[in-house]
């Protein structure tokens, strides 16, 4: 692809196709939105996913992730031009697997061409979302141990530097969009947090086998698989308050955050009935299973009686399964 094009519809085109690509499941969960959240939350997410991709690779030694990701900030604060990150991004990356990331990446330009089309509190709060992501990857470049983070309290802040300041960013975007969910949200902004946390403590506890192989560990030292199920049921409570906070007429809200956190909940459910596995393939929700629950949030969106009866039902059987485990 030529990522010189500079046409608006070609842009949000490439934005839409890349999306598919990288991710499974933001590609159902964000064309769920209301078309103008849709696009600025899936552009969010295409730039954290090349903070991540920095993040990610093995092959890199600390001080190039954090080098990568200095200019990466800088090209999304207008500091310095895109191709003073692309070049020796992709010079960095040579070896890296994923095709889809690096092109990804080489498209850097064409990701904020369609950022700087969004209105300037959009903007302003897209840059902080980046700023505290890219700040805080690099803070825990040089914690990546096998022996895992020093204890909860680090923990909880890695998950809130590369997920829940994105719960921030979303309440954000929603309450430009909705006056009705700004209103409701206030006061309790601190659940936005808690469900960016759940999201990503799930995403720990699956990828944990393959983390571990390569010598690192996201998990907080000492403690046990179970102890970690239950923090992450706890802040998944807490998301749930937070998609119940949602105006019921905002089905497209609701709907988004509905299946992120199903899916979340049905993954931890599957890895404390599986203790022992040893690839996070092992713990993927089929497709079948995937497409039942998005059939299910057409109908559980506005109830929240079926939100909670999906929510609780589960975490019964995790109380049971955790039980067993120890």
């Amino acid at each position: 692809m030529n990522s010189s094009i500079e046409n608006p519809n070609t842009d949000l085109a490439y934005q839409k196709a890349i999306l598919g690509s990288v991710s499974r499941t933001f590609a159902l969960t964000i064309p769920l939105l209301p078309p103008p959240i849709e696009i600025v939350v899936g552009n969010t997410y295409l730039l954290c996913r090349i903070a991540d991709t920095i993040e990610d690779a093995t092959a890199l030694s600390p001080i190039e992730k954090q080098d990568l990701s200095k200019l990466f900030l800088d090209v999304v604060l207008g500091a310095i031009p895109a191709a003073s990150f692309v070049t020796p991004c992709l010079n960095a990356l040579q070896g890296h697997s994923n095709i889809d990331e690096l092109d990804l990446i080489a498209h850097t330009p064409t990701v904020l061409r369609i950022l700087h089309t969004f209105p300037s509190r959009d903007q302003a709060a897209i840059s902080r979302c980046v700023s505290i992501m890219s700040e805080g990857m690099s803070h825990f470049h040089n914690r990546q141990t096998q022996e895992g983070l020093k204890d909860l309290a680090e923990f909880e802040e890695y998950c809130y530097v590369v997920a829940g300041v994105v719960g921030e960013l979303l309440t954000t975007i929603f309450g430009y969009y909705s006056p009705e969910f700004a209103e409701h949200i206030g006061g309790h902004e601190k659940l936005a947090i808690e469900f960016g946390q759940a999201l990503q403590m799930t995403n720990i506890l699956k990828d944990s086998p393959e983390d571990y192989a390569r010598g690192v560990s996201w998990s907080p030292a000492q403690m046990s698989q179970a102890e970690l199920l239950k923090i992450a049921y706890e802040k998944l409570q807490g998301s749930l308050s937070y998609i119940l906070l949602i105006p019921k007429n905002e089905i497209g809200m609701r709907r988004f955050c509905l299946l992120a956190f199903g899916l979340a909940v049905m993954t931890l459910e599957k890895i404390a009935a599986n203790k022992e596995f040893n690839k996070k393939a092992q713990m993927k929700l089929s497709r079948n299973t995937v497409w039942i629950f998005y059939g299910f949030t057409k109908l559980a969106a506005s109830n929240d009686f079926l939100m909670k009866s999906f929510f609780y039902a589960a975490s019964g059987r995790l109380r049971k399964l955790t039980t067993i485990s120890r």
